[in-house]
């Protein structure tokens, strides 16, 4: 399994950005695949997530949206009205599910379960500009 992420970027505030991640070796059926990033100085953040169904962490609901493209083996995080403190590394990851876990997408994956996260890619960095 690999998972790249791309499309960071510099955007001035409330600008848009759409990140992508190309995975391989992933059938969506079977992972539950995140979106994280991480600030200077700050611990990783859980952003957003997407199986059977999508979660979104407060901080970008509204205005971050994922959505994946089963015949490309992509994910992408559509990103609007970007703020200063959106500026981050981002990074894609991928969790497999199994009969002996309950974990899927929510705020247990992308919060305290994130070690739970089988595969991981390299992060892309997003700069919002003031």
């Amino acid at each position: 399994v690999q998972l790249q992420a791309s499309g960071g970027g510099v955007v001035q505030v409330g600008g848009s950005l759409r990140l992508s991640c190309a995975t391989s070796g992933v059938s969506f059926d079977s992972y539950t695949i995140g979106w994280f990033r991480q600030a200077p100085g700050k611990e990783r953040e859980g952003v957003s997530c997407s199986d059977s169904g999508t979660y979104y962490a407060d901080s970008v609901k509204g205005r971050f949206t994922i959505s994946s493209d089963s015949a490309e083996n992509m994910v992408y995080l559509q990103m609007i009205d970007l703020k200063p403190e959106d500026t981050a590394v981002y990074y894609c990851a991928a969790h497999r599910s199994t009969w002996s876990d309950s974990l899927e997408c929510g705020p247990e994956i992308l919060g305290e379960k994130q070690s739970a996260m089988d595969y991981w890619g390299k992060g892309t960095l997003v700069t919002v500009s003031s």
